[in-house]
């Protein structure tokens, strides 16, 4: 968002409209935020009513250009009571209703905003301008509280009417996502995920449509786990290296370091899938030297290492990433250290590691602290012992 949203000329007009405020998540000092605002993934962008600092709108995830700018002008409307501007009785009950879903979002009570989501689309009448942004935030509740078969469904659903817009790609790969989740006895299953595959093929082949870069590349995440899914190796390893191939490309017509880094993520996933994590070596070493304060190129330096068994290569790396971390970020970083030791045949290096990562968690303020990576950090170190 920073390198290719934000920096946009065509926001220019949006900079006097509201406070702008940015939260680093990992930093202790910023734990009470996140007890008033859920941040379920990064990034989520929230609009946040000056009167009583209710959170009157969600976002969570990416966003281009144009749904940032309807985002900012719904949250403006929200927070002016304009909502009910609407043209028609029809449209003034859907945005209503949209913006008691949107409350109860931005307040992290998913349930009970998925409720309000599918009311507020039930009600919408044809070319409601709010549909896209609510069937995308009822998806992502829907995930929040589990409910994985409404999901696939709402998705199967939604994709048609989404099919030339920026919102097709995640409604149809947390759709297909959803779906592979289901058991597979579940009813249905498999002609959720055979539409669902299909649509999100459809995304990945048809360029003209406009959308986020990494949004069509969770896309491509989605159909790998469907290949996997299907027992598929050689399809699996013909879409990451369409992946692949598509992130190159992105990577290459990057103007920035910034922009050039977004990719690196997703590109050392795509390389450790095909078994070649050594493409990412060069890539990941020039983003440390572009970065040299960023703890995410030497953090991916390290996993590429360990895949590659380079364990003393890896460490180092693992060295230079902890020492520029802090936070809840560290301690996925403690789980591939422990891994890079267990490589060497050293478990007592892993379970200090283990025991250090612990630590850490149990010391996290509330806000920041997460009982389930508690338990699974002292469920390893007991199997280690």
């Amino acid at each position: 968002m920073r390198a290719f949203v934000f920096t946009n000329p065509a926001l220019t007009s949006q900079a006097g409209r509201f406070v702008w405020l940015a939260i680093n998540t990992e930093r202790a000092e910023n734990a009470p935020f996140l007890k008033r605002y859920p941040v379920p993934a990064l990034p989520t962008f929230f609009i946040v009513d000056p009167s009583n600092q209710a959170a009157v709108l969600r976002w969570v995830g990416g966003a281009t250009v144009p749904q940032m700018e309807k985002i900012l002008a719904d949250g403006e409307s929200s927070v002016s009571r304009g909502r009910l501007a609407g043209r028609t009785p029809a449209s003034r009950l859907a945005d209503h209703t949209l913006a008691r879903a949107d409350s109860l979002y931005g307040a992290g009570q998913d349930s009970a905003a998925a409720v309000a989501f599918t009311e507020a689309i039930r009600r919408a009448p044809a070319g409601w301008p709010h549909y896209s942004r609510a069937v995308e935030s009822l998806l992502f509740a829907l995930d929040r509280t589990g409910d994985g078969r409404r999901e696939a469904e709402v998705a199967r659903d939604a994709f048609p009417r989404v099919r030339r817009t920026a919102s097709a790609a995640n409604v149809a790969s947390s759709g297909l996502e959803a779906a592979l989740g289901l058991p597979d006895s579940a009813g249905g299953r498999a002609a959720l995920v055979t539409v669902l595959e299909r649509d999100s093929r459809a995304i990945v082949s048809d360029r003209s449509v406009s959308m986020a870069a990494d949004d069509r590349s969770g896309v491509y995440i989605a159909l790998l786990d469907a290949r996997k899914d299907a027992h598929d190796s050689t399809g699996a390893s013909r879409v990451a290296a369409e992946w692949a191939s598509f992130l190159e490309g992105e990577a290459a017509k990057a103007k920035t370091p910034d922009a050039r880094m977004v990719f690196d993520s997703h590109r050392l996933a795509a390389y450790l899938e095909l078994d070649h994590a050594e493409r990412a070596i060069p890539m990941l070493e020039q983003s440390e030297r572009d970065a040299p304060d960023d703890y995410n190129p030497p953090a991916r330096l390290a996993v590429a290492y360990r895949a590659l068994k380079r364990w003393n290569d890896a460490l180092a790396a693992s060295d230079r990433a902890l020492a520029r971390a802090y936070g809840p970020r560290k301690l996925g970083m403690y789980q591939v250290r422990c891994d890079i030791y267990l490589g060497l045949r050293d478990t007592t290096g892993a379970r200090k590691t283990l025991e250090s990562a612990l630590s850490e968690a149990e010391a996290l303020p509330p806000g920041q602290r997460s009982e389930r990576t508690i338990e699974g950090l002292r469920h390893r170190i007991g199997t280690l012992r």
